[in-house]
């Protein structure tokens, strides 16, 4: 008995960490042009004073031989300036390929990558797409992490991005 004590204790507290959940949906939408590339889009997370705090998704073309798909991250500018150009793609967890037309929703656990070093504070959430043969476009998103209430907040792009939202449960 006594040697289960001790688990039972460790489990409790390990499950009341204040880890909170992200999710973040993204609109790609579907442009009118001749030759259509699907956007490269680069999600990641900054500070008020925009200092870098984290990637957390980079979509790509994969594909492309001799991955001459990453030398066209560099039209990502912001990314490419606070975060890319000290990768070396594809990154395990961050990386992946580029998305269809239409609503994608990626999720990240609060316990896991870099949202479980994050400190409690105010952050804003980035998302930068540009288009080979097309445009580039920011989108910022402010949100509080590690807050005891959920957040949503939602934004809407001109041209390269549609709608983004993200939502942050306790």
């Amino acid at each position: 008995m006594r040697k289960l004590l001790p688990f039972a204790i460790t489990s409790l507290l390990g499950t009341s960490s204040m880890a909170a959940d992200l999710t973040v949906k993204i609109e790609v939408p579907r442009l009118n042009v001749a030759e259509y590339h699907r956007p490269y889009v680069a999600v990641w997370i900054e500070s008020p004073d925009q200092t870098f705090a984290g990637n957390l998704s980079v979509w790509y073309d994969l594909k492309k031989r001799d991955n001459e798909g990453a030398k066209w991250l560099k039209d990502l500018r912001q990314w490419w300036r606070r975060s890319g150009r000290d990768l070396a793609m594809p990154v395990d967890g961050v990386s992946g390929a580029t998305r269809v037309v239409g609503e994608q929703s990626i999720s990240f656990a609060g316990d896991k990558g870099v949202l479980a070093k994050l400190p409690a504070g105010e952050y804003q959430l980035v998302v930068e797409a540009a288009r080979e043969g097309g445009g580039r476009e920011v989108v910022k998103l402010p949100f509080q992490w590690n807050a005891k209430t959920e957040q949503t907040a939602k934004a809407q792009g001109s041209h390269e991005l549609g709608q983004v939202s993200l939502t942050v449960k306790p």
